[in-house]
């Protein structure tokens, strides 16, 4: 084995971390005796060598030599190193592509291509090993097949052939993936594959089988589901449960009995995967989770199983055999290992102790993703599944809530309603995954505020989390809770205000609740009083002068004076942004401010005279002394800068008319945040639209970000003509059923917040300001 393998100038190549020349040992490796050397050779693989789905030349230099690994049965974890060819072989150039390719990314392209063309034609091997005798590579096998044999018809039949003979559930499992993934690849195919799908959704041996049937018949024909997708896959989830006999709630209506399934204890790289090497074709809504770049692929970031799979351990369980386990043996050799592989196997052990089918949620979350915009379909089939009496069943399907929501509006009452019920089970990971799915809800976790303030007031462990690495936050109870505007959370957020460290979201808590939170302002004062002025000074002091801003609470104007004037030079200009702000918020309360804020004008850093501008104006109404120095802040060096002056031009309205010339020249400026700023002071200050609103429409199409900062504006001069290029692009956002904001491949923590919020500002352009409803 590795014949030559000394004989490649490693050294003069590079991987992701240098110089390619511990390559040789990675691969001898991977063919050790020793489990826990494989693992780190396969961890070193995909950390260094194929580094984020990267493929250099020493990648390329590889492939040979990772071909003679897979052929000799005397290897052990080869599924693993099939795994890794098809991610290194899988990527695909298409002609879009290839027209986006710059000069920088040639050579990289170039290597993708090569490594393409390099395993697709070794790929014949896979055929051999569809029938191996180590079920590991059985699992592998058919996704690399349908993934780089030239021939998608004879890989067809290949699966076909294989499917009724295979003893191994999840391996079945993964036939039926790889034959979608030839529909998909194949389009001409997809028909053909659909049919002989519909086939085994009615007629297959196994629930899970009909279950992983339809999951690949939702994503390459979806046309061919069956009308009542719901109640049927509803029906095959129960069947699983009655043939496992696991992972019910002896607590819940229904349950029946405690869990009785095996317990999964490993988990080979399939679990953790290869990372996608060609961009990810799925929503990684469904899997309700966001993409963390760690160096080795996750799971739980791609809904789209091809490349995640249906068998995600390294030996299965049959389902269709009591309690039997053809890949026991093989799995026992897997040792904790101190790699990233390691640590996610571990983990996944952790999360599946009891859960006899954990595929399931892979099938669940490839259904979701072929269901696409069916949002009553999916919304109903996850709300039975939240009164499962399967905790794992309810578990996964939280989770895929948090993707639903996430990515696409739609009437969620009742589901969020059943989230709120999982915050009150015993089962910490239940529990708190609703209560992050919640937290992200905002306005919509309304059904379930009452089951929020409940787990509060039982569990006053949740309200403060800590870590060792960074300031404690609050509890995603008790975020939830806060951006209700539910006063039942002011206990928490006072108990939190008392701790040696204030944790660093209250402020931001605080402003949701309003005038609600009114009786902390005392508490907040106490502490910012407190605040040492040295190097740690922002961290301590931001959330307090948040929480202040966000009451409007005008009598803290000394305290906050005492931090503005004592700002230490580390993180200094963060400090005195965060107490101008404050500041500026109190308004005619903040009078004592006024000198040090007329000083602060003279501030040779541009930034803190506009800031110092903004303030004073809202303090003072002293629109000569401001508008000198705003007027300036259009000519800073930094857009940023520019920005902050325009919105505080557009605050002084008609009193700053005379800076209207150099807001409309910048509506031409090539920076986009500029622009829309600028045209919205423009409005505001000459009181005409006619010669913004063509351009806010313009970046209203360009960037789906400025939506929100567009909306507000309309809003707020509402309503718009009817007929009129305004009133089409708001009633075409609220005819949309995807979010705005919706991303493939991650997600942020307020984009349900902000998707909502545009959503009412166009309901409120369209109508006007206070003037009834429309829809």
């Amino acid at each position: 084995m590795f014949s030559g393998i000394d004989e490649v100038d490693w050294a003069s190549m590079e991987h992701a971390y240098g110089p390619a020349d511990d390559v040789p040992h990675l691969l001898r490796g991977l063919a050790s005796d020793d489990p826990a050397e494989r693992e780190a050779a396969l961890d070193g693989m995909y950390g260094a060598v194929h580094h984020q789905g990267d493929v250099y030349a020493c990648t390329l230099a590889c492939i040979p030599f990772l071909f003679e690994l897979v052929v000799d049965p005397g290897v052990r974890d080869r599924g693993g190193v099939v795994e890794l060819l098809t991610s290194i072989g899988g990527f695909d150039l298409d002609e879009d592509d290839e027209a986006e390719i710059d000069e920088d990314e040639i050579e990289g392209a170039a290597n993708y291509a090569m490594a393409a063309a390099a395993v697709t034609a070794g790929a014949e091997v896979f055929v051999g090993l569809i029938s191996d005798e180590d079920p590991g590579v059985r699992l592998a096998a058919p996704l690399a097949l349908a993934t780089l044999h030239r021939h998608p018809v004879r890989v067809l039949a290949l699966l076909r052939e294989r499917l009724p003979v295979e003893p191994d559930e999840e391996v079945r499992l993964a036939l039926v993936e790889a034959a979608g993934r030839v529909a998909l690849r194949h389009r001409p195919l997809a028909e053909r594959v659909g049919q002989w799908l519909g086939r085994l959704a009615d007629r297959a041996d196994s629930p899970g089988l009909r279950l992983a049937a339809l999951a690949q018949l939702a994503r390459c024909s979806p046309d061919g589901l069956p009308g009542d997708v719901v109640p049927v896959v509803s029906g095959l989830l129960r069947e699983m449960r009655a043939a496992t006999g696991g992972g019910t709630d002896p607590g819940r209506d229904g349950a029946d009995g405690p869990a009785t399934g095996p317990e999964r204890t490993a988990m080979n790289a399939r679990a953790v995967g290869p990372e996608p090497s060609g961009p990810a074709p799925a929503d990684a809504e469904a899997a309700g989770t966001t993409a963390v770049d760690t160096g080795v692929p996750d799971s739980t970031t791609t809904a789209d199983t091809d490349t995640i799979g249906t068998g995600a351990l390294d030996s299965t369980t049959d389902t269709g055999a009591a309690g039997t386990e053809p890949g026991a043996a093989h799995r026992a050799e897997q040792t904790a290992a101190p790699t990233l592989l390691g640590q996610l196997r571990a983990l996944f052990a952790e999360e599946n102790a009891g859960h006899a089918t954990p595929w399931a949620a892979d099938l669940l979350r490839t259904l979701h993703v072929g269901l696409d915009d069916r949002v009553a379909d999916r919304t109903a089939l996850l709300a039975d599944q939240l009164r499962s009496p399967d905790r794992h069943q309810r578990i996964d399907a939280v989770r895929m809530s948090g993707g639903l929501i996430r990515a696409w509006r739609g009437s969620y009452e009742e589901l969020v309603a059943l989230v709120g019920e999982q915050v009150a089970d015993p089962e910490p990971r239940l529990a708190d995954a609703a209560s992050h799915v919640l937290e992200e809800l905002f306005s919509l976790a309304a059904p379930a505020a009452d089951a929020l303030a409940a787990r509060l007031a039982a569990d006053p462990g949740s309200w403060v989390k800590t870590w060792a690495g960074g300031p404690p936050g609050l509890g995603s109870p008790v975020k939830a809770l806060a951006r209700l505007g539910d006063p039942r959370v002011l206990p928490a957020l006072a108990a939190a205000l008392e701790l040696p460290q204030v944790p660093h979201d209250v402020g931001a808590a605080i402003v949701h609740l309003g005038e609600a939170a009114r009786p902390l302002a005392g508490a907040l004062r106490h502490r910012l009083a407190e605040v040492a002025l040295d190097e740690g000074a922002y961290d301590r002091a931001n959330p307090l002068l948040a929480g202040l801003a966000g009451l409007r609470a005008g009598e803290a104007a000394p305290e906050v004076l005492r931090v503005l004037r004592g700002a230490p030079e580390y993180r200094g200009e963060w400090l005195r942004t965060a107490a101008l702000r404050a500041l500026g918020s109190f308004g005619p309360a903040a009078r004592e401010a006024v000198p040090e804020l007329r000083t602060l004008l003279r501030s040779p850093v541009a930034a803190a005279r506009t800031e110092a501008a903004e303030a004073l104006w809202a303090v003072s109404g002293d629109a000569e002394t401001v508008l000198p120095v705003l007027s300036e802040g259009l000519r800073a060096d930094q857009a940023h800068d520019r920005r902050t002056a325009a919105a505080a031009l557009g605050t002084l309205g008609p009193r700053a008319e005379a800076v209207a010339p150099r807001l409309r020249a910048l509506l031409a400026h090539g920076e986009l945040w500029l622009r829309v700023d600028a045209a919205i002071a423009l409005w505001r200050v000459t009181g005409r639209s006619g010669e913004t609103t063509e351009a806010l429409l313009a970046d209203w199409e360009r960037s789906r970000h400025v939506r929100v900062r567009v909306a507000e504006c309309l809003a707020g001069t509402g309503p718009v003509p009817e007929g009129s290029a305004a009133a089409h692009v708001l009633r075409s956002e609220l005819a949309s059923v995807r979010r705005h904001n919706a991303m493939d491949g991650g997600y942020g923590s307020h984009d349900i917040h902000e998707d909502e919020k545009l959503l009412a500002l166009c309901r409120t352009a369209l109508r006007g300001p206070e003037k009834g409803t429309t829809t």
